[in-house]
């Protein structure tokens, strides 16, 4: 699963650590920088390129309107202000959406969603199959036979309808290997396949093959994936 690369640039330091909580709860974004100094964005940016900017309209040094003049090419960008005035002026740039503050997650996260979905890296086809060693030997596993993968430690458990796998491995590195907008890590012990989800009821979620919890910190992804289908 490729990452999102993005800056967040506001010059309320609480707000770019809100945005840093909200952007840690999807798996798909990396946040590369988190600043209040438009500067220290510029001189990044001469080295490196990034997928996705959160920015501020109203700052000090440099507003949003002419940081997006200098970056508009290689960068998307999703607008978080207070001022609605912007909105028009913004939209001259390549900008996903526009977000008033105070900023939501639930608002975040669909934002985020709108850019994934009509990025070319969102709709790139993912393979329909991996391979995991098992036992010394490589097995070949469809993923959408994948009803969920347990964490154990440095091992995961791959449950399938009929069988169970356990493979070295962690859940932070197998879900990266996983198709994008397949899966969804809904505890710090379990990924689920989301099209194998018969009903979420309560702090769990329903499967033909029982039940998963839902972790607290996950609680609120889960709740935006099902407001968004």
């Amino acid at each position: 699963m490729k990452k999102v690369s993005c800056i967040i640039l506001d010059d309320e330091p609480l707000a770019v650590e809100l945005l840093k909580t909200y952007a840690s709860k999807l798996q798909r974004l990396e946040v590369v920088l988190a600043t209040t100094a438009v500067f220290d964005v510029i001189t990044f940016m001469q080295n490196n390129k990034v997928d996705l900017f959160f920015i501020d309209i109203q700052m000090p040094e440099l507003s949003g309107i002419q940081m997006m003049e200098l970056f508009n090419k290689d960068s998307h960008f999703i607008i978080t202000s207070a001022y609605p005035n912007y909105a028009l002026k913004s939209y001259e740039f390549r900008v996903v959406d526009y977000l008033l503050k105070p900023i939501s997650f639930d608002k975040f996260h669909k934002a985020v969603t709108k850019f994934l979905d009509n990025s070319k890296e969102a709709n790139e086809p993912s393979a329909s199959f991996l391979f995991v060693k098992v036992d010394g030997k490589q097995v070949r596993i469809h993923t959408d036979e994948i009803y969920y993968i347990e964490g154990l430690s440095d091992y995961i458990r791959i449950h399938l309808k009929v069988e169970r796998l356990v493979v070295h491995d962690t859940l932070r590195d197998f879900i990266a290997k996983l198709p994008d907008h397949h899966f969804m890590r809904i505890h710090r012990s379990y990924i689920i396949n989301l099209y194998k989800i018969k009903a979420v009821d309560g702090n769990s979620i329903q499967h033909e093959l029982g039940y998963i919890p839902i972790g607290e910190t996950y609680k609120n992804e889960v709740k935006s994936w099902i407001e968004n289908q």
